[in-house]
């Protein structure tokens, strides 16, 4: 979390009852992330675009058309990833989308969803930064544990 700007940081957590891999492969390969995002934002990602390491970058389309790049910044396999969204060609303006997983008992993987905006420059950007409250991060938590304990 940043001290700086703690509003800017939303972070929440949750037990599910499914493995940290399985979580993590729903996360890390984002054509499977439509399918639970709970801010209903994500439209489509091509298949083949499993992120394996920092530096990768993956594309997404959201649901209103726009293209991102996303730019991955943390990686580790199973544990955490990280990216930073960005139009194409351009640099990311400053706001990141993080996960952490944390097995905890087996077959059961604390979630940590966490949206920081501390770094975003652009006040045309802060409407639609503020919108990303821990509610629809919380639904995409929720969205993920539903796929997730299904198997």
């Amino acid at each position: 979390m940043s001290a700086d700007n703690p509003d800017r940081v939303v972070q929440v957590s949750r037990t599910i009852d499914a493995d940290a891999a399985t979580i993590f492969e729903l996360i890390a390969d984002p054509a499977a992330q439509p399918g639970w995002d709970g801010n209903d934002n994500l439209a489509t990602a091509a298949p083949g675009q499993r992120v394996r390491a920092a530096g990768d970058v993956f594309v997404m389309t959201l649901t209103g058309g726009q293209v991102r790049h996303n730019h991955v910044v943390e990686f580790e396999e199973g544990r955490r990833i990280a990216w930073r969204p960005s139009e194409p060609d351009r640099e990311p303006p400053g706001h990141l989308w993080r996960w952490e997983l944390q097995p905890s008992d087996p077959g059961v993987t604390l979630v940590t969803h966490t949206y920081d905006w501390s770094q975003l420059t652009d006040e045309s950007r802060f409407d639609k930064a503020r919108w990303t409250t821990a509610e629809r991060l919380s639904a995409s938590l929720d969205s993920l544990a539903s796929v997730a304990e299904r198997g």
